[in-house]
């Protein structure tokens, strides 16, 4: 599991400003006034080849009714959640009613904390630190994340605990879970796949409150299974109940090695299905599309290349996805889903080896030349694979900066023609070859 690491703080201090520097991306929103953010992003923070999970919430303002309950209600489920809180602070500005608030609402959560002060970029700021000190806190930051200050330290001292080591043991037990939105009949199949296959080896508690893994036996190998709630859009997660169930299925996705995506056959694909998908992606996942309720249907809609294309035209961006069709209820087909969730993991740690990588990318760049730009052209002198779970490839170049997005899809394509990597997503990374 990885560590988690939560941003708390009062509005406009520059938590989505540091949030956007440590996962080295522009995923929170960053303006001028106070209350962007309201719910909670999501983003990963690698430092020294080890990662921790960042949570970025909204404001906190005491006092305030705008969104003021919805906002309290994220936070609090990001500080549950949360293994670590950074309190962000305005370095700018004297403590406020509402920093004393949010102080008191993290020492009732018993969590490690760390007061981070903010927009410190000169001196005279901080020589001013001293009147943060009555917060009571020991590990105290001062950093500038609009400019870059003081972030190593921090990132340093987030990270001391996590074992390198740790972080890379493997489990070779395949790990999956379902996804979906509410009533597509994830429970169903659960309950079908375990009464068509295998004795139970054992339930035991998952790593968040509430979750189920169960171990079971399918062609004398063990696979563990765990259990996942419906999952709503976000703007529709109205219950405090809902919302932990959304929190716990994002651990149970965390926690997998093949995400089984589950749509219900007689309603249409939904953007919910997408953004399910897409939470499964982001954490670089497995996939299998599971088209479930296929009795339902009316036999002249029981056309499975149709709805291979129908879901290859709506879900683009997991296109090599595995896909089956199932009936929980009769269990009709149900003997396609283990089969095709053992390919998508074995695809998902699979080692390609480098001599076939080169050859298959030699021939690539013959078959159609890198293009050049401004007289220069992108030259490819050696790949290989550094990584797997999902499969990452390096590939050294003359020059990253001439690698075009449709020529990098291209040389995916390639891979995806000359190695079976059905079900899972796969990293292209460039380095120039002095890097």
């Amino acid at each position: 599991m990885k560590k988690t690491v939560c941003i708390i703080g009062r509005p406009n201090t520059g938590k989505s400003s540091l949030f956007n520097k440590l996962i080295k991306d522009n995923r929170s929103i960053i303006m001028d006034e106070a209350g962007i953010t309201r719910d909670r992003i999501y983003g990963n923070v690698v430092y020294n080849d080890k990662t921790f999970r960042l949570i970025d919430t909204g404001g906190l303002e005491i006092g305030n009714e705008n969104f003021n309950e919805l906002i309290l209600t994220q936070a609090t489920f990001a500080i549950l959640e949360a293994d670590l809180i950074l309190f962000v602070v305005d370095g700018k500005e004297p403590l406020t009613a509402s920093d004393y608030e949010i102080s008191n609402l993290l020492r009732k959560n018993n969590k490690e904390v760390y007061l981070v002060i903010n927009k410190i970029d000169n001196k005279q700021r901080e020589e001013e630190i001293y009147r943060f000190y009555e917060l009571g806190y020991e590990k105290i930051f001062m950093v500038s994340a609009a400019h870059n200050k003081g972030l190593k330290e921090l990132l340093e001292a987030i990270t001391a605990d996590i074992n390198k080591k740790e972080e890379q043991q493997t489990d070779d037990t395949c790990k999956f879970c379902f996804i979906g939105e509410p009533n597509v009949g994830k429970s169903s199949l659960v309950n079908a796949l375990l009464n068509e296959n295998r004795a139970i080896v054992s339930d035991k508690e998952g790593t968040t409150r509430d979750a189920l893994d169960t171990v079971f036996n399918y062609h004398n190998q063990t696979y563990t299974m765990i259990d996942t709630a419906g999952i709503r859009k976000k703007g529709k997660i109205a219950e405090n109940l809902e919302k932990y169930s959304y929190l716990r299925s994002l651990k149970a996705i965390e926690r997998s090695d093949v995400c089984v995506l589950v749509i219900d056959a007689s309603k249409k694909i939904t953007l919910g299905d997408k953004h399910i998908l897409g939470l499964a992606l982001n954490e670089g996942k497995a996939i299998v599309i599971c088209v479930n309720k296929w009795d339902k249907l009316p036999l002249e809609q029981r056309d499975i290349k149709a709805w291979q294309e129908l879901i290859k035209n709506e879900f683009q961006f997991a296109s090599y996805a595995k896909v089956v069709f199932t009936s929980a209820l009769t269990k009709k087909r149900l003997h396609f889903l283990m089969p095709s969730i053992i390919e998508a993991y074995n695809n998902h740690q699979q080692e390609i080896k480098t001599s076939l990588l080169n050859d298959c990318i030699s021939k690539a760049t013959l078959l159609h030349e890198p293009p050049s730009y401004k007289g220069r052209r992108l030259k490819i002198y050696f790949v290989n694979q550094s990584g797997r779970k999902p499969p990452k490839f390096t590939f050294r170049v003359n020059d990253k900066g001439l690698v075009h997005f449709s020529y990098e899809r291209y040389l995916e394509n390639k891979l995806r023609e000359n190695f079976d990597l059905s079900g899972t997503p796969i990293i292209l990374q460039f380095k120039n070859k002095t890097e």
